[in-house]
């Protein structure tokens, strides 16, 4: 336990960096450029990116040492980050004023691949629970593992949006790469007992998908799980898009950002939940029942141009993510095998974050082009303006209702569907299974 916490820690803080970094230059880039199809493309850029990395990253946890795969994660991130100081500081500030700018896209890029080559630590932090910490107890780990990212979230909510609005996105830069080194600095005094990395097939040294989908598909329901988390983060993406738009457009950068740090928790309290008191039973239902909570908060909180409500709404629903994302993490913990699980869990994130670029990309100009204007000058305005109210938010506020409501009856059908029975059978009693959920070719 010792050594997960301290690895549990070094994640936290390099977690906390880069979600610091892409938070101030979500904030940074719409401040300067007044664009909502900017900030959508870039959540897009993000999530396509990571869709795509999943893939290559898992196979980096497999092949290496899972502490090698998170030094490769630190070094990546800090020349990354070193590349972005040299181009703000050699660019004039007008350039980054229009969202056409070559320079202003190549800062992005960069900070972005920065912030993408984290993903490798989450996935070996996945693996490293499966090495330290027996079965009965890794719902549990999940659980401190979504805290700790409810931890990093807050903080740099909350700094982000002090460090552009008081110092400005030159300091954050320079905030970043300190931390960085630091992170860099503490891993290497951690030692993480492996007993060996299991070469069990000829394939292991390629992303080998083919073999991955042969794993997942051996165990009944478990592409069923795979794509309802896909369709989630279908949606997903609308909140990933819009969500800062939203709420700037009721308050400032500064009280955005501390908002959010207040909003973060909800990951934390919701971790902590999970840490203490496991997943129950019946960790499946528990996972759709948190989705059922999820959409309805959807509905509800965007029905008034409210601060109030948002804050509300959004912390009921930060508070499940930690149960939904432990649940997915215990159960693929349980049914493959140590030598492939880097590569299943790339597997999984990368097809569950395919789907949110395509909204990311859709929903900006969707935003733009229908719902804003359906509800500023449109016929919205004016069936249900007098008690919805009007405006560019007013828009914003009525697409996150109908996400809410495709969410929810999406979730109602998945709790009637096969694909969940099987999977809530192999979850319950998984050692009949064990022989069939074997490697392929191993």
């Amino acid at each position: 336990m010792k050594t997960f916490y301290a690895v549990l820690v070094n994640s936290l803080a390099a977690s906390l960096t880069n979600t610091f970094v892409w938070f101030a230059v979500t904030f940074w880039v719409y401040l300067e450029t007044k664009s909502v199809i900017a900030t959508s493309v870039m959540a897009g850029v993000y999530l396509a990116t990571v869709a795509f990395s999943g893939f290559f990253l898992g196979s980096v946890v497999d092949r290496y040492k899972k502490k090698t795969s998170m030094m490769l994660s630190g070094v990546l991130t800090l020349i990354l980050y070193v590349l972005a100081m040299i181009i703000y500081a050699s660019t004039p500030d007008e350039v980054f004023k229009s969202d056409t700018s070559v320079n202003l896209w190549a800062f992005i890029i960069l900070t972005l691949f920065g912030a993408i080559t984290g993903n490798i630590r989450s996935i070996a932090l996945s693996t490293v629970v499966t090495i330290l910490i027996p079965e009965d107890g890794r719902d549990k780990a999940n659980g401190m593992v979504g805290t700790a990212n409810g931890v990093s979230f807050l903080v740099a909510s909350i700094f982000s949006g002090l460090v552009i609005g008081f110092l400005g996105i030159f300091w954050m830069l320079a905030i970043a790469i300190g931390l960085t080194i630091l992170v860099i600095l503490h891993l290497l005094t951690i030692h993480i007992h492996e007993p060996g990395i299991v070469h069990a097939e000829p394939h292991t040294q390629s992303v080998d998908i083919k073999g991955t989908i042969r794993v997942v598909g051996l165990v009944p329901g478990l592409f069923g799980l795979i794509f309802f988390n896909t369709f989630n983060n279908f949606l997903g993406g609308v909140f990933m898009s819009l969500m800062d738009a939203y709420g700037l457009a009721l308050v400032s950068v500064q009280t955005w950002g501390i908002l959010w740090g207040v909003l973060s928790l909800g990951f934390i309290v919701g971790g902590l939940v999970v840490a203490k008191k496991g997943l129950g039973k019946k960790p499946l239902k528990t996972l759709f029942l948190a989705n059922i909570v999820m959409w309805v908060v959807t509905i509800i909180f965007p029905v008034q141009a409210s601060i109030e409500l948002l804050t509300v709404g959004m912390f009921v629903y930060l508070c499940l993510i930690p149960v939904v994302e432990a649940t997915e993490q215990t159960i693929l913990q349980k049914v493959i095998p140590p030598e492939r699980q880097g590569r299943v869990f790339g597997f999984a994130q990368s097809i569950e974050q395919a789907a949110s670029p395509v909204t990311a990309f859709m929903i900006g100009p969707i935003a733009k082009f229908v719902f804003i204007p359906f509800m500023t000058t449109g016929a919205g305005a004016k069936l249900i303006g007098p008690w919805f109210g009007t405006g560019q938010d007013r828009g914003l506020g009525l697409l996150f209702i109908v996400t809410g409501i495709i969410g929810l009856i999406v979730t109602l059908f998945a709790m009637q569907s096969a694909a969940y029975h099987e999977l809530s059978k192999v979850y319950v009693k998984p050692e009949p299974d064990a022989e069939k959920v074997a490697v392929p070719g191993s």
